[in-house]
């Protein structure tokens, strides 16, 4: 007897047959498809599509995402404001919104959705004991954007990068 035969293997050969006018049919269906995709998804920020971004849905986290840039700030904010961004930005949004690239950020993102800002009092700024405050604008439980501000005369509005000594 021939023992050379293989127990338990199953090979399936499949063919397709179609013309060059079909591929091309299924290729620009795929290539729409994925185009409607990119346009109906590509602006989305959530937590699936920026896993860098910490979740900021939580006073604690807020404080905490704060405190990672070196500030200090009072546990309770100061204020917090509810807004809708709109979807075309106009002035002063499209100049706040340079700030923001600086540092990481695109208010683009976040264009029609609804936005928080958390204002908190820092307590360490250097050379400043008092009236610095830091804002930050959380959408859909995402960082979206920030800024440490000091209102009045000789105030002040920048990134959320802490300042280096000697500057």
């Amino acid at each position: 007897m021939n023992r050379n035969k293989q127990e338990g293997c199953i090979m399936f050969i499949c063919t397709a047959r179609f013309s060059k006018r079909k591929a091309l049919t299924a290729l620009l269906v795929l290539a729409v498809a994925a185009v409607m995709l990119i346009l109906l998804f590509g602006g989305r920020r959530d937590k699936e599509t920026a896993p860098d971004l910490p979740r900021t849905a939580t006073n604690e986290e807020r404080v905490a995402y704060l405190r990672s840039f070196g500030w200090e700030v009072e546990p309770e904010p100061l204020e917090t404001l509810q807004f809708l961004l709109p979807e075309e930005m106009t002035e002063p949004y499209l100049a706040y919104n340079k700030l923001q690239l600086t540092q990481g950020f695109d208010l683009n993102n976040c264009r029609g959705k609804q936005v928080s800002r958390y204002t908190y009092a820092v307590t360490n700024y250097p050379g400043r004991p008092l009236g610095v405050q830091a804002n930050l604008y959380v959408c859909e439980e995402l960082p979206a954007a920030g800024d440490i501000l000091c209102p009045g005369a000789d105030g002040f509005q920048s990134a959320l990068a802490f300042p280096e000594e000697g500057t």
